[in-house]
């Protein structure tokens, strides 16, 4: 039985809005007095949710809020949610950069937290500098970092820069060393923020494999993501943070799916007028829409309705030669398929695209579409990301129905010869 690394209790964080310091003298007067007299702390009965959509009458604000969960030894355990729901203070508190108002948190083992490029480095001091700092800060040995040097190096790619201070380093560079003393320096627990997102894709699928290899040894990985497919490929179990609050936690593909479904609106159609449409001089998307073919009084997308996806464009110049390319995602970030209309001369003026999806081929999920107008030559015209988004539900109408299907799609290709 794996034993528990870290064990989180009814952990809150409480920060004061449009402050710089720890708070008056007034205000620390009446909590004392409150204390005094065997009172609650007036200051931990005001605070609100964090949502900064909205203006609070409040001068306090809950990043995070009641948070409860455990980890044990070997786990992958990812961190979803959007900007501002506590994922960055709840790392914060993990790695023992700031303090929980409330709550305690036990940890077993040395952490080593990625938190933001280049965490723990100092600018004046070379690469190889950096690398025996933050190895002695984790408690290693000197042996042993020189054990781990040259791995360190290699799979940084900063060879030729590692006796160069690092304030003169790229992102790309310092989140490269960073990362790579992190995962490399054998923590018992390695805290990864979204700082993979500075990196080029190899370098991410790189760190994804490392940190896949680190936990395959036993040690504990905690990632914080946005992007899903990652979490997804990484992790075992999800904790979706919302507001400071957690929204779910369980495996990472019924965490994700609950993520989607709650953060991402089903949007059906899009239509711009021509000068504010999205393109350039050469091409412009005018609209986008999912067309269901409906049945039976059914007034949702489920696995058994067809639909058209369709599109109108402007072509800006006579008999340009492209592609209208459109790429089709699942909630977590998987491509589902790629599909173009293939290489088309095409007159000046407005044209349209429709893709006919089958009813009994998509499996339930949200999906989002993603469209590119591509020339000949391959070079993108312009890209333009999550133009529609939708879900598509199972439901049980019938008695055939038996639970949720595998797999990205499900069309029907089996036909039984009856004799």
């Amino acid at each position: 039985m794996s034993r528990e690394v870290i064990k989180v209790e009814h952990i809150s964080k409480l920060y004061r809005l449009g402050q710089v310091g720890t708070g008056t003298l007034s205000h620390d007067l009446k909590r004392w007095w409150a204390v005094v007299r065997g009172k609650e702390d007036p200051f931990l009965k005001v605070g609100v949710e964090n949502d900064r959509t909205s203006k609070k009458a409040s001068d306090y604000a809950w990043a995070l809020k009641d948070i409860n969960f455990n980890i044990n030894q070997g786990d992958t355990f990812g961190i979803i949610g959007k900007n501002g729901a506590g994922k960055s203070t709840l790392l914060k508190i993990l790695s023992k950069v700031t303090s929980p108002t409330e709550g305690i948190i036990k940890v077993r083992g040395r952490i080593a937290s990625l938190l933001e490029v280049g965490t723990g480095f100092h600018p004046e001091l070379t690469g190889k500098e950096n690398i025996y700092m933050n190895g002695a800060i984790l408690g290693m040995t000197k042996k042993e970092i020189d054990r781990k040097f040259d791995e360190i190096v290699d799979f940084s790619g900063v060879a030729l820069y590692v006796n160069t201070p690092v304030k003169r380093y790229s992102s790309g560079m310092y989140v490269r060393l960073a990362f790579a003393v992190a995962a490399h320096l054998e923590p018992e627990i390695l805290i990864v923020d979204e700082v993979l997102a500075v990196g080029d894709a190899e370098f991410q699928k790189k760190c994804l494999g490392k940190m896949g290899d680190v936990a395959s040894h036993g040690r504990t990985i905690i990632f914080v993501s946005h992007n899903m497919q990652a979490v997804q490929s990484l992790c075992k179990t999800a904790l979706y943070l919302k507001a400071g609050q957690i929204a779910d936690i369980g495996t990472t593909e019924s965490v994700i799916n609950t993520y989607m479904s709650r953060e991402i609106r089903n949007c059906y159609s899009q239509k711009w007028d021509f000068e504010n449409a999205p393109g350039n001089e050469l091409a412009k998307i005018i609209s986008a829409e999912v067309i269901p073919y409906f049945k039976d009084d059914v007034n949702i997308i489920d696995t058994s309705t067809a639909f058209d996806l369709k599109f109108e464009f402007y072509n800006a110049v006579q008999n340009q030669i492209i592609n209208l390319s459109l790429l089709f995602y699942s909630s977590a970030g998987n491509c589902i398929f790629n599909v173009g209309t293939g290489m088309k001369t095409l007159d000046k003026g407005m044209h349209t695209g429709i893709l006919k999806i089958p009813g009994k081929f998509l499996n339930d999920n949200i999906y989002t579409i993603t469209l590119m107008i591509v020339k000949e030559g391959s070079s993108a015209l312009f890209y333009l990301e999550d133009i529609l988004t939708f879900e598509v539900v199972d439901e049980p109408r019938t008695s055939a129905w038996y639970g949720k299907w595998e797999g990205a799609v499900r069309p029907t290709l089996f036909e039984f010869e009856l004799k």
